[in-house]
């Protein structure tokens, strides 16, 4: 189950990996903590429609319904508690976390408050309901180049429907005219190229077409396609 700061950074991180796994029985969700609706592109509403969209192009990433934005992601007690309890209640085995350094303060903040909140939620003297349950392994997604990975999953049969998710999110990668001049602008061409090539580079790391990255805190070891990490996260 990832845990993302924004509605399309999945898509954009382990979306291929999330796709890949469904049709293999395994349960798998994302869990967005906001809605984007700090974001200078869209609002939360054309966000959510657009992230209704994404998943009409991957049917197979989602065998519930997990995205629940509302947090803000910052580590505050009562954001760390209301994690905390979604973890109980959904007990998923593997989380996927944002990158423990980026650009985007949302990103990094995410990122401690999903670890936190994993911590949390085996803790039994806390105010939550439900058993004490913490997720067995806790990896890592990230979008850009640089971060060395634990493990490589071969996605490219997965690539074409991951890509049409990610350019579902017009607001994002296709914004106004009049926004061009004023804002950060990542044409979609230019995004789609570097998706692209970021994707054939990890793929060529473990002989493949498309790979997708995942980080570990844990069990560093050189890229493959079936690392095990047998140890747990936390």
């Amino acid at each position: 189950m990832p845990i993302a700061a924004h509605p399309d950074d999945v898509e954009l991180t382990c979306g291929g990996t999330l796709i890949k796994n469904g049709p293999k029985g395994y349960k798998t969700g994302i869990l967005d903590l906001t809605a984007g609706e700090m974001g200078t592109r869209g609002t939360p509403e054309t966000r959510a429609k657009e992230a209704a969209h994404g998943r009409q192009n991957t049917e197979s990433l989602l065998a519930w319904k997990p995205r629940r934005p509302g947090f803000r992601c910052a580590a505050h007690s009562p954001e760390q508690l209301r994690l905390a309890q979604l973890i109980r209640d959904l007990q998923p085995r593997t989380v996927i976390l944002p990158y423990w350094e980026a650009r985007h303060p949302d990103h990094y903040h995410a990122s401690t408050l999903g670890y936190e909140g994993c911590f949390l939620a085996g803790l039994k003297q806390l105010p939550l309901t439900g058993e004490p349950y913490r997720p067995f392994k806790i990896l890592y997604a990230t979008s850009f180049e640089g971060m060395t990975p634990t493990f490589i999953v071969d996605i490219s049969k997965q690539y074409a429907q991951r890509r049409k998710a990610v350019l579902a999110y017009g607001s994002q990668f296709r914004p106004a005219k009049s926004e061009r001049k004023q804002r950060v602008f990542l044409a979609i061409d230019e995004l789609d190229n570097r998706m692209d090539l970021l994707a054939r580079h990890h793929g060529q790391l473990i002989g493949a077409k498309y790979g997708e990255p995942l980080p570990s805190k844990k069990n560093p070891c050189p890229p493959t396609t079936s690392s095990p990490l047998p140890v747990r996260s936390i």
